[in-house]
């Protein structure tokens, strides 16, 4: 049934589904840059700096950090390649609308995040804990942002 349905959507709005691959594309290039930096801040950079702050709140931080830096990369590879038409519209406008669009998918973010990782510490050692978590976050709040920017940030193109 979701398969009939899928492919009922990619012979009906090709461009959507190009569309989609071009936005999970720029996704995986942020997923790896939020990766790394969610890595190296969380176990490197923060634990000398914060050294009694308790392992969810250090990850909460080092995940808005790299979160907010992959932001500004998918927002860049987004407007100049899967939606290049959007060139046309202001820049700080339409960061504003993808900046609000991923605050709120930040905080699902850090909530499937610190759920998971609730969860999985239990179970998988350090540091595929987080990392697994991290994944899993970002996978839900890829269909969040894909769907309100599409309808919000990038609408009409």
């Amino acid at each position: 049934m979701l398969l009939t349905r899928l492919f009922t959507l990619a012979q009906t709005h090709p461009k959507e589904v190009t569309r989609f691959a071009k936005f999970a594309t720029v996704g995986a290039v942020g997923m790896i840059i939020d990766l790394t930096i969610l890595n190296v801040m969380y176990r490197f950079v923060l634990p000398p700096i914060l050294p009694g702050l308790a392992a969810a709140h250090r990850l909460v931080v080092a995940n808005s950090i790299s979160f907010t830096t992959a932001v500004i990369s998918n927002f860049t590879w987004n407007r100049l390649w899967t939606f290049p038409e959007s060139q046309q519209r202001p820049v700080f406008r339409q960061f504003g609308q993808f900046a609000l669009v991923n605050l709120v998918g930040l905080g699902i973010n850090n909530l499937v995040l610190l759920i998971a990782f609730s969860i999985l510490h239990q179970f998988v050692p350090d540091p595929y804990n987080y990392n697994l978590a991290k994944i899993l976050a970002i996978g839900v709040v890829l269909f969040w942002n894909f769907g309100v920017n599409r309808l919000w940030t990038y609408r009409g193109l």
